[in-house]
């Protein structure tokens, strides 16, 4: 299995192996490329990985599935390292894995998502083989900013009912999990599909009164437009829900926001970090933020580059604009790719050098970090990556004095 791109197709990767392992299908000769389509350069990676898989693994077939997938079928079908390509609708559907094999031609078994209308089991949850554990609780999106194509890849948002992601978030602490991620394409678009209309803020109350025993519970990228009051209480004021929030700004010009089709302004973004901050001061910021979208001119970019500081911005994802066919974006007089390419690279230094002044202010500090695989490396409660002295089991979460910074993480001894 190869998942490219988000969280959410990690989450959504590992289900997919879970679901072909119950269903008796016998995997051993295939790879499954599991695509995101989230950019033209996610596009471009997941067809490499494509090409690699094969190069390295001759005598196996490879189907395609994921967003860019079911956005551009024909597109992996005629690469000739592919045997079969299925929908993100029809992929946990194990029949459909055995669609083309040894055959000359590939099948395309790709259905129509926006038909999907609820929320299907196999939406509920799943794990990657790591410390963390992923819990789906959304997916598709019903807005339509000019730049994503997403929505055509996931389809409308739909939830899932609170219940299900109560007895799933229960079973995954029953097997050891300490930490739990909360995932989807627009997650705080959560509820409005379910009876009662349900919000994103009740359902994380329903989750830490249900499951008490679950030490740490984080959230996946939040639209700050629709962060109710409910949940700007429990971002700031419940211990269980981790000091890290990563907001999807995207720009910070308004014209360009509204170019966009976004739904805030750099005001009301600046404005709520200062809220989230001045409530608890600890929490992390990270965000993402696209480059060289189209009209951008140099006064509309210094306002991006601005929001780094003022929305002290320490996880910053950085995307260069890439034109995707079918967007409204796409029609619209378009930056030259050279100067997207440098407006991002400065964006990039910009967050890295917030990242580092950051990290150094936490040197002397207790930080509590759940370890990952290594044993010896793991994540503090506000996302900073941080090596350890001496190895300790994986997904125990240790108390750790933090003395340097090193590599772009944080070193510290493990508190006796």
């Amino acid at each position: 299995m190869i998942s490219m791109g988000c969280r959410l197709n990690i989450a959504e990767s590992e289900k997919l192996r879970q679901n072909l392992a119950a269903s008796n299908f016998d995997g051993e000769n295939l790879i499954i490329v599991n695509s995101c389509a989230v950019t033209n350069e996610a596009v471009r990676q997941t067809r490499q990985a494509i090409r690699r898989a094969k190069k390295h693994n001759p005598g196996k077939d490879i189907i395609v599935t994921g967003c860019a997938a079911q956005i551009d079928p024909s597109m992996f079908a005629a690469m000739p390292e592919t045997s079969a390509v299925v929908g993100n609708g029809d992929k946990y559907d194990a029949a459909n894995f055995k669609l083309g094999l040894h055959s000359n031609r590939p099948d395309i078994r790709v259905s129509d998502i926006m038909r999907i209308t609820e929320t299907a089991p196999h939406m509920v949850s799943a794990f990657a083989d790591r410390s963390r554990a992923f819990v789906e609780i959304q997916n598709g999106c019903d807005h339509r900013c000019t730049f994503c194509i997403i929505p055509f890849g996931r389809g409308n948002s739909r939830s899932v009912p609170a219940g299900l992601v109560i007895e799933q978030v229960q079973a995954l602490v029953d097997k050891g999990f300490q930490e739990v991620v909360l995932t989807g394409v627009d997650v705080t678009s959560y509820g409005p599909d379910l009876p009662g209309e349900p919000t994103l803020g009740q359902l994380i109350e329903r989750i830490l009164k249900h499951v008490p025993a679950l030490s740490r519970l984080r959230l996946s990228s939040l639209d700050g437009i629709e962060i109710d009051e409910r949940l700007f209480d429990l971002l700031t004021a419940e211990a269980r829900i981790m000091p890290h929030v990563h907001l999807s700004l995207q720009s910070g010009d308004n014209m360009i926001l509204k170019r966009m089709k976004r739904r805030h302004s750099r005001e009301q973004a600046v404005a709520l970090v200062e809220r989230l901050k001045s409530k608890r001061p600890e929490i992390a910021v990270g965000a993402d933020i696209i480059a060289g979208f189209p009209t951008e001119d140099e006064a509309m970019f210094a306002n991006s580059l601005a929001l780094v500081e003022q929305c002290d911005i320490v996880h910053g994802h950085i995307f260069s604009y890439s034109p995707k066919q079918g967007t409204p974006a796409a029609r619209m007089p378009q930056i030259e790719g050279q100067v997207i390419k440098e407006r991002a690279k400065i964006l990039r230094k910009a967050v890295a050098r917030r990242a580092q002044g950051w990290r150094q202010s936490l040197i002397g500090s207790r930080q509590n970090i759940l370890a990952e695989m290594s044993g010896d490396t793991g994540y503090a409660e506000n996302f900073a990556r941080v090596k350890m002295d001496s190895s300790v089991t994986r997904g125990q979460i240790m108390p750790v004095e933090i003395t340097g910074v090193q590599n772009k993480q944080l070193i510290g001894r493990v508190a006796k």
